[in-house]
């Protein structure tokens, strides 16, 4: 391993938010296109945001990043 475990759930967490940031708008739909209006929310907000689904797959795709990352450190440090 090229990182110590420190470093290593640094750099996963990174990882891992800036996916997660990538991943929010997938799939949202706004109260404004279903035609749902809840009076004193902004129309733009999301109906259902299914947090849950993309955290696991924020998670999945963090772990084959992270793993790219792994590897690449491992080979260009010899």
């Amino acid at each position: 391993m090229p990182f110590s475990i420190p470093l290593s759930l640094a750099i996963y967490f990174v990882i891992w938010f800036t996916i997660l940031f990538a991943v929010l708008p997938f799939g949202v739909t706004s109260q404004h296109e279903v035609g749902n209006l809840v009076k004193g929310a902004d129309p733009g907000a999301p109906v259902a945001p299914r947090l849950l689904v993309k955290a696991i797959w924020t998670t999945v795709i963090s772990a084959a990043v992270f793993a790219g990352v792994v590897i690449f450190a491992h080979f260009a440090e010899k």
